[in-house]
């Protein structure tokens, strides 16, 4: 049941999704041997919280208890694979998974991933760590499943990472051609096949039950034909896989909305197609997921393993490669990972509130419900038809409506827990503060700036200001070094930027100081640099006839960037650490896109489909160079025509000037604007350089590992079959020199010739294909975005030790968040002696991915759990506010980097001192939901005879808060703080 896609949440609860679980929990309690596979959880806590009465709740117990519901995946939604990060998949999972194991007990073990476009080779690891015995998978290319299906290769033991090799390797059962749906096309019945219950119907079910569509009834007269199709259907497949036992999918998407009807009709087919087995050949029996794999366990088979090797992309025929999705609904993309972005800073700084003011004025159940309500939205969206961008608006409206509302509350908890624990000297009347009359003062203003990470940093904050003088003083009231400038193509606001220095998980108050007046020498704001920019006129594309005569250089601590003046364009970076020279272009070019069917292939949501090579998409360009002593911000402008007044596109790159500084010299920041697009445009940032990388590429699978993307020539759609999904970080290399792109959101890249980096930033697209117009899937999306991509240049060997820290510190920048407006100052107090919070600090290769309250309520103790879920009481529990969830993973992959690619062992009690003291610790599985020393995974036999090792919890004695943590794992621990009484 699809979380999203065509219709929304409210339409598809009311229109079917209710109706599936309501109609479904009665009859699967009339009849011992039916069966019931529950996925998405998002439809059914909503049913159980405001739909599902006492009496179905008690038969939904019953039902789970004897394995006839079955519930698999288990997380909110079946996410995407392609464009999701792996923080997200992973919160989406324990959501479902919290409530499942607090409400029944039950914890999924098999996965159903039958709808996203393409497998990435994250996801089966995922589940491994999440404790699942067997994975599923369908959508993979059409000429690699064919060729899969004819050498019984459907089902195969998937090592998804090269470095946890056999200790999270999964058996994988990928799908035949039928894919998850029965037959629903049959010559005597043309109606809906095997789907006896009909069409779903939108807006109002029917108030009689009959729906559109509903096929011939299982009759005398009409069981045969059933019986034969079915059998017919049921062979085929057999032939494709190696047991005798064929896994017949009985459903599709909405069905089982009026599921009498089709139990009705089920119950007696199958009971002729087994009083007839000798003749046909076939018995059949209802099967949860779990009863299926259990019995292809039990064949005791020798299975061929798959390495770290994922499915994307994914094409469905020659001309329709769905590599379009990886850039539609860029805003949509970016708001996606924004919310996840202050979702994590909430939770970590909420945590570390809870620790030390279990009693301070901020309410714990008021905090958590802010929290769940953006866990929610961000959950929601990693839906396969959500932050893909392949819904309709109205859908894309009410994914953004969810994840700002939810953005809104959780920057009130954020104002909260800064300002209400912490007796920042504010101005209060009650303190008896007065303004001085008559002396003209400037005004003030007061920011908070966190750091979200684990680490320590020195980095560069942008604050839109409405003056064009300011000051900027720390919580000792010692001046920070601080730029000031105009903002880009505006006379009314000003960038500041300011040299923030933060511990990890810490934050700090920062005072700015405004004057209306220019500084005087002796002023406060000596520490202020005011950049003012150089404009260069307009180059027309069709005047490049000799370049590369007159070049600008920018430097700094890494970089010579070198600027030509002859097409206001880059001409080529110099890495200063080995001299070596990059000549290097960037500018747009544009796909055009055919929209209409009968003139061939189309682009639209989903697929990609280039209309010949791409264009440039610019005839001239503007630039202006902003010299500055905290940044140099050159800002390019890329006009359609010649004589267009506004711009189309525009690139604004900073580069960090901060000399002697920890500021990372070799981060170039880009932002882009770009739209409102012309209509079937598919626009490119397209790097240009010297690098001999003969079209090969490397890009992230969500975010954990990096996948070597070979160039491949096709008959048909090489250009759209070439493009990857980047979630957080692309890049191409030669013997020498790699050229790194991180990311704030997931994009499309390629790599179309030797030595170029494209990236599809945006899409506008119209076609008059039926089913499109249909469902309002046309993309006709007019919005301006601002995507923003880190850029560095480097080594090898240097960029790998940093490229990946890159992508996280971009993900999540420190949270700037002013506490009020410019006013004139309060009487002068004298500032604090501050006592920040202490820092919590890892090693470089290590991240902390989680640090929350989750709030699920159950017993750490498997059985103790078990014997209150059946015990029958009432089961409406407290959330726990004192069970901290904990992440840990190591960043670096085996042999990447001779040193930070080593295990590391850390002291859990150490690190977290600055939380609180440590007095509990528990080693659990991904979502939580397992204690890992009792957890079993089933043991796939390969040909390599290597088994899944399970790892015993490293905790004894003395060593009880010492953990190794090798290449690549993910480590997820229950903690428990000494409670702290004031």
């Amino acid at each position: 049941m699809d979380v999203g896609w065509v219709y929304t949440i409210q339409e598809s609860m009311h229109a079917y999704a209710a109706n599936v679980y309501t109609s479904v929990t009665e009859e699967l309690s009339k009849a011992k041997d039916r069966r019931f596979i529950a996925v998405e959880q998002e439809f059914f806590r909503l049913w159980w919280d405001t739909v599902a009465t006492d009496s179905h709740k008690r038969q939904v117990r019953q039902l789970v208890k004897e394995g006839r519901l079955e519930f698999i995946i288990g997380g909110q939604v079946m996410h995407d694979e392609a464009v999701t990060d792996l923080d997200d998949e992973i919160l989406q999972m324990t959501e479902g998974h919290g409530f499942l194991y607090e409400t029944f007990g039950v914890r999924p073990q098999f996965s159903w991933h039958v709808d996203p476009f393409g497998a990435s080779a994250t996801t089966p690891v995922l589940f491994a760590l999440a404790g699942f015995n067997a994975h599923l998978i369908s959508r993979i290319d059409y000429d690699l499943k064919d060729a899969m299906q004819k050498d019984k290769k459907l089902q195969f033991v998937w090592r998804g990472s090269p470095s946890l090799k056999e200790k999270q390797q999964i058996f994988t059962h990928t799908m035949d051609q039928f894919s998850y749906c029965t037959p629903s096309h049959l010559s005597f019945s043309n109606s809906s096949g095997f789907y006896w219950n009909g069409v779903a119907l939108f807006p109002d079910p029917p108030k009689d039950g009959v729906y559109p569509n509903m096929s011939l009834p299982v009759t005398k007269e009409t069981v045969n034909a059933y019986a034969k199709t079915m059998v017919d259907n049921i062979k085929q497949r057999a032939a494709w896989f190696r047991t005798n036992h064929v896994l017949w999918p009985w459903g599709c998407d909405k069905q089982f909305y009026n599921s009498s009807v089709q139990f009705n009709n089920m119950d007696p087919l199958m009971k002729y197609i087994n009083e007839n087995s000798k003749d046909l050949g076939v018995m059949v029996q209802y099967a949860t997921l779990g009863e299926y794999f259990q019995a292809v366990y039990q064949s005791d088979l020798v299975w061929e393993q798959r390495g770290s090797e994922d499915f994307l992309p994914y094409s469905t025929e020659p001309h329709q490669a769905w590599t379009g999705f990886y850039a539609s609904r860029n805003v949509l993309k970016g708001v996606a990972q924004r919310a996840s972005s202050k979702l994590h800073a909430a939770e970590t700084l909420f945590t570390r509130y809870r620790i030390s003011f279990p009693d301070g004025p901020v309410a714990k159940d008021w905090a958590l419900d802010k929290l769940r309500a953006l866990r929610w939205a961000v959950s929601e969206v990693q839906h396969h038809d959500g932050i893909t961008g392949t819904e309709s608006p109205k859908v894309s409206d009410m994914y953004l409506q969810h994840l700002t509302q939810g953005m809104m509350g959780v920057e009130e908890l954020l104002a909260a827990l800064f300002l209400l624990p912490h007796c920042l000297v504010l101005p209060s009347i009650l303190d008896g503060s007065y303004r001085r009359k008559g002396v003209h003062q400037a005004l003030e203003q007061h920011i908070i700036v966190y750091n979200p990470l684990a680490w320590n940093i020195t980095t560069i904050i942008n604050v839109t200001v409405n003056f064009s003088n300011a000051a900027v003083f720390d919580d000792d009231g010692q001046p920070v070094p601080a730029q000031i400038q105009r903002s880009a193509r505006s006379n009314s606001t000003h960038n500041l930027f300011i040299v923030v220095k933060l511990g990890g998980l810490q934050h700090r108050k920062y005072l700015i100081k405004f004057s209306e007046k220019k500084c005087s020498g002796r002023s406060k704001c000596v520490r202020t640099y005011r950049a003012r920019g150089v404009s260069f006129e307009r180059r027309n594309v069709r005047d490049w006839l000799r370049t590369g005569r007159r070049l600008l250089p920018v430097l700094n601590e890494c970089y010579k960037l070198m600027f030509d003046q002859d097409t206001n364009l880059l001409h080529s970076i110099t890495y200063l650490e080995d001299k070596r020279r990059v000549r290097m272009t960037q500018d747009f070019w544009e796909y055009h896109a055919n929209g209409e069917v009968k003139k061939g292939p189309i682009s639209d949501n989903y697929i990609f489909s280039a209309n010949g090579s791409a264009v440039r998409a610019y005839k001239a360009v503007e630039m202006e160079i902003v010299p500055g002593k905290i940044v140099t911000e050159i800002r390019q402008y890329f006009y359609r025509e010649e004589s267009d007044q506004d711009y189309a596109y525009s690139i604004t790159t900073r580069v960090p000037e901060c000399f002697g500084s920890r500021v990372r010299c070799h981060r170039l920041e880009q932002t882009y604007t770009l739209g409102p697009l012309l209509l079937n445009t598919e626009v490119v940032l397209r790097t240009s350089s010297s690098l001999n990388n003969n079209k090969t590429l490397y890009t992230d699978d969500n975010g954990y590992q990096m996948m070597k993307r070979t160039h491949r020539k096709f008959t048909n759609n090489t250009v759209a079959r070439n493009y990857f999904p980047m979630v957080r970080a692309a890049y191409i290399q030669d013997d020498l020199t790699r050229l790194v792109l991180v990311s704030d959101r997931a994009h499309g890249v390629s790599s179309q010739s030797n030595g170029q980096l494209e990236v599809m930033l945006h899409r506008r697209l119209w076609n008059d294909l039926t089913w499109n117009l249909g469902y309002n899937l046309t993309l006709n999306d007019s919005s301006v975005v601002r995507p923003t991509l880190w850029m560095t240049l480097g080594s090898v060997g240097a960029t790998s030790k940093l490229y990946q820290r890159e992508a996280i510190e971009l993900q999540h920048r420190p949270v700037v968040m002013p506490i009020d407006q410019p006013q004139r100052p309060w009487q002068e107090k004298k500032p604090r002696a501050s006592s920040p919070v202490p820092p919590v600090v890892l090693p470089p290769n290590l991240h902390l991915l989680s640090l929350s309250i989750p709030g699920w309520n159950y017993s750490s103790s498997h059985d103790v759990h078990l014997s209150h879920v059946h015990s029958g009481t009432d089961l409406h529990s407290e959330p726990d506010y004192d069970r901290v969830l904990l992440r840990i993973m190591h960043l670096f992959e085996e042999g990447e980097d001779p040193e930070l690619s080593k295990p590391v062992t850390v002291n859990l009690k150490e690190v977290l001192r600055g939380v609180g003291e440590v007095k509990v610790l528990e080693e659990r599985s991904l979502t939580g939901t397992w204690d890992v020393s009792s957890l079993q995974r089933w043991k796939w036999k390969t040909e390599d005879n290597l088994e899944t090792k399970n790892k015993k919890c490293q905790s004894c004695g003395d060593e009880a808060f010492t953990v190794t943590i090798s290449p690549k794992e993910i480590r997820t621990f229950f903690v428990h703080f000494a409670s702290r009484n004031f």
